[in-house]
This record gives C-alpha cells, structure tokens and sequence, in this order.
C-alpha cells in the first residue's frame, strides 16, 4: 500500500554530505539495514502500520553533485506485512494489491533537487498495480563512512505519501483512510 516504492529508492538519493566520493550503493535489504514501512488511519480512529520484507535497490550518490543522483527500486508487494495474517491476505488479494496480477511494485529517479541542510525531494515514477505516477520523497540524509567489514555505506531516510486511488485501489476504508504514508530507511553498500 504504502506509497512504499518510492519509497524505497527515496532515501537513496538525497542531497547530502557524505564521506564518499560519487559512488554505486546496493540497498542492503538482506543485512536487515533498510525498511520500506507504511501507515494508513484505521476507521480514522488510529493508525494500522505495517511493512514490506522484500526488496531490492541501489542508488547513485556524489556529495559533490547530489543532483546528479539516481535511485531504483523493486518490492516483491506479496511481502506486505501488517502483522496480522488475514488482514495481509485480504491486502494481497484484488481489492488491494492484487499481488498475482502485480508481483512487483517499483519506483525509479527522475531528478533530485537539493533542499539544503543534509535534505533532498527526490522525483520519480511510482509504479503499483500496473499504474505508473510521478511521486516525491522528502529525503534526508543520516550518515555514511567506512564499515567494520572494510566497505563503505551512506544512509538516508525519506517520506512520502500515496493517495490510494490514484493506484486502482478503491476498496471503502471511509473517508479517513484514502492516503498511505510510506517512510523508508535505506542503508547502502558501495558496489
């Protein structure tokens, strides 16, 4: 649900002093350093979070041209976990995700543009459910250094938002649950 693809590249791209020159990251998914998590109001009485377990990225990043950074990113959307199994089924299935039809949600980079102070809005295209939208990340930039293993990694972190049905998913929540709001937390490996 979550605007999560977007998601997940946002953090990539921002605009932010890091320790390294320009360089290729893979998003480090596998090593549990990376999140793309979502959160839509329940009935409009409380939030309903929840998180995507599978995904892969990588990103470009040059502190030096932060503008010229890229990000690309790939969620398996039958990886969505709400921690509650048969709500995850029903957000599986054709009123949501339709994660048959649509395995895999993506967001890529248009352009970044710098906003100062470590921060960046990264543009790109969404795509979910067959459905194609441009989207922004207000991206941030957290760290970046040499690793105890003898690499080197820059993190960032980023928030978006997605109106639902923008994406075909039209199912009745009620009025106080047409939006989700994904935040993504990306820690990447240089390549």
């Amino acid at each position: 649900m979550k605007r999560y693809l977007a998601p997940l590249a946002l953090a990539a791209a921002v605009a932010l002093p890091s320790a390294a020159p320009a360089a290729d990251y893979a998003i480090d998914s596998n090593g549990a350093h990376a999140s793309i998590g979502f959160r839509i109001k329940h009935l409009g009485f409380s939030w309903l979070t929840g998180r995507f377990d599978r995904f892969t990225g990588t990103y470009s990043y040059d502190e030096k041209a932060p503008e010229a950074s890229k990000v690309s990113v790939e969620i398996d959307t039958a990886s969505i976990n709400s921690n509650h199994a048969e709500r995850d089924k029903h957000l599986r299935n054709s009123d949501f995700l339709d994660v048959d039809k649509f395995p895999k949600a993506t967001f890529v980079s248009k352009k970044v543009e710098p906003a100062g102070e470590g921060k960046a809005k990264i543009i790109g295209d969404l795509t979910l459910r067959g459905v194609t939208r441009e989207v922004a990340i207000d991206a941030e930039y957290v760290g970046g250094g040499a690793d105890p293993w003898g690499g080197n990694r820059t993190g960032f972190s980023g928030t978006t938002s997605i109106v639902l049905a923008d994406y075909g998913i039209t199912f009745d929540l009620g009025p106080a649950s047409k939006e989700v709001e994904l935040t993504l937390d990306v820690e990447g490996v240089q390549q």
